[in-house]
């Protein structure tokens, strides 16, 4: 599966990029059939969030290491290097640019953003 990343460089500059979690057939919830499953990570808290209609996020780094799921709704979201992506339903993206200017986030379309943020241990990598 691949994902969306969101970093910072040396000079806290951040950049897409694109991470592929490896998945493995397992028989995770028998007698349910085998389907494809990662290999479990470590997460502190979840927490269910969403935008209003024409929300709009200045530069600002990410709060800590964590995973977004787009749930709903339309995001753009642009790094520093001028690199414009947008998330939509279904998206995920890990978000590491935890240090710099960080990116910006706008609520596109007619209608809310809604996600999940999952945030990862400090000491994770």
């Amino acid at each position: 599966m691949r994902i969306t990343r969101i970093w910072a460089d040396q000079a806290g500059v951040s950049h897409f990029d694109e991470v592929d979690i490896e998945l493995e057939r397992a028989d995770y919830a028998p007698p349910a059939p085998p389907f494809k499953v990662s290999a479990p990570f470590a997460a502190e808290r979840a927490l269910l969030f969403e935008f209003p209609v024409g929300w709009y996020g200045d530069w600002h780094p990410s709060p800590r290491r964590q995973l977004y799921f787009d749930l709903g709704g339309r995001l753009e979201v642009e790094v520093g290097d001028g690199e414009i992506r947008h998330m939509n339903p279904g998206d995920i993206a890990l978000l590491e640019d935890v240090t710099g200017s960080g990116h910006v986030t706008r609520v596109v379309g007619d209608e809310p953003s809604r996600g999940l943020f999952v945030q990862l241990p400090e000491d994770a990598s």
